[in-house]
């Protein structure tokens, strides 16, 4: 009984994890794919995970769809590439006759290659705006406007001359819709003094506070971001139910998406000059954690992740690491700039740098996921 009891826990974790990661997965190749195709390149394989093969299938156009035991990630194998990272093998491509060169990845034109990689983390960020207008469209939201309950004591806010049924209406001249947009713009902004407006009594009044970072508990555990010490109360006449007609539905896809990347984006630039803490950093751990908690709550709520899930690793594919696509991109533009490629020497060891900060920043997302684990047992326990 017991045993049947932790595979059926495990089963709740794992299989919307395996369903969030594997679309996620599943658009990006699949962008690489289609843009691979419309320039003239021939796929050997699409890989839905790594290391042995369960399953195949060939197509008429020899491309070869397999699935393999690690679902956790896959590739696309152009014609001429030596591995999963579109490496080419200067022997294999010696060998070929014309017409195999001209169906090769890299034997296109520089832009044609720079749009093939581009479209992996283009295709995520069109999925979540697909996602994100669908949910706008069909659920629509609650809306819990940026008014002040309570001020906590010795915050930030309380230090600034926040007040209690103050309304928040922009930080640093963007406007706020929700008491969420509020949270999302001081939770990364740690050390950054922030302007605020605020409607008082009728009136606006100017404020500035510096957010401080610290741990705040959450349904999925505690999270590291910036902070002022408000608090929301939730009363009913501060709720307000949004819905939207399909051009609007869309309209705020591509603001919530974009917000998503801005808030990213922030965050790993604060991280990058000691103002984040990388115990933010979560891996593949973390990811089928909260999936499991998500999916109780519902499929929609486990769509809307996916949409999240899709945008960050757009986001993260698009840094110019070498071994990323960012980092092919990159050698793509030094490419057209000096009218010849980087040398394949300089290239290996852009990769090999590439390799390292990649198992470096896997390695710390994985320990904090096996910290924060340990952490919630012995609360259990």
């Amino acid at each position: 009984m017991l045993l049947f009891h932790s595979l059926w826990t495990m089963g709740s974790y794992l299989l919307p994890f395996l369903f969030v990661l594997g679309l996620v997965v599943f658009f990006h190749e699949f962008g690489h794919f289609i843009v691979g195709r419309l320039c003239g390149v021939k796929v050997d394989a699409f890989s839905m995970g790594f290391g042995p093969e369960l399953a195949h299938y060939t197509d008429r156009r020899g491309t070869r769809w397999r699935l393999a035991a690690l679902p956790l990630g896959g590739y696309v194998r152009f014609h001429g590439d030596a591995g999963a990272a579109s490496e080419i093998d200067p022997d294999a491509a010696g060998r070929m006759s014309e017409d195999e060169r001209k169906v090769s990845f890299f034997a296109q034109s520089v832009w044609k290659r720079a749009a093939v990689v581009a479209a992996g983390p283009l295709a995520n960020f069109v999925l979540a705006i697909v996602i994100f207008t669908a949910l706008f469209y069909f659920q629509g939201r609650n809306v819990l406007i940026p008014r002040i309950a309570s001020v906590v004591a010795n915050s930030p806010a309380a230090a600034a001359g926040f007040q209690t049924g103050d309304l928040v209406v922009s930080i640093d001249g963007r406007a706020l819709d929700s008491f969420a947009d509020m949270q999302r713009v001081v939770s990364t902004a740690g050390g950054l003094k922030l302007h605020f407006v605020v409607e008082r009594a009728g009136k606006l009044v100017n404020l500035e506070a510096t957010p401080v970072v610290k741990d705040s508990a959450t349904p999925f555990g505690a999270e590291h971001g910036g902070v002022i010490g408000v608090m929301a109360g939730g009363a009913r006449e501060d709720w307000r139910r949004q819905t939207f007609s399909a051009p609007a539905a869309t309209v705020e896809a591509f603001r919530e998406t974009w917000s998503v990347i801005s808030g990213t984006a922030a965050y790993l630039g604060n991280l990058s000059v000691g103002r984040e803490s990388p115990q933010q950093l979560s891996g593949p751990i973390r990811i089928a954690e909260v999936s499991g908690e998500v999916a109780k709550a519902g499929l929609w709520p486990l769509i809307n992740l996916t949409a999240l899930l899709s945008i960050s690793i757009g986001f993260l594919n698009l840094l110019p690491v070498p071994l990323l696509d960012g980092g092919h991109l990159l050698y793509y533009v030094v490419e057209a700039v000096r009218g010849r490629a980087l040398t394949r020497r300089v290239q290996e060891f852009g990769f090999r740098i590439g390799l390292a900060f990649v198992a470096v920043l896997m390695l710390v997302a994985t320990y904090n996921d096996v910290v924060r684990l340990t952490r919630t047992w012995l609360k259990l326990g």
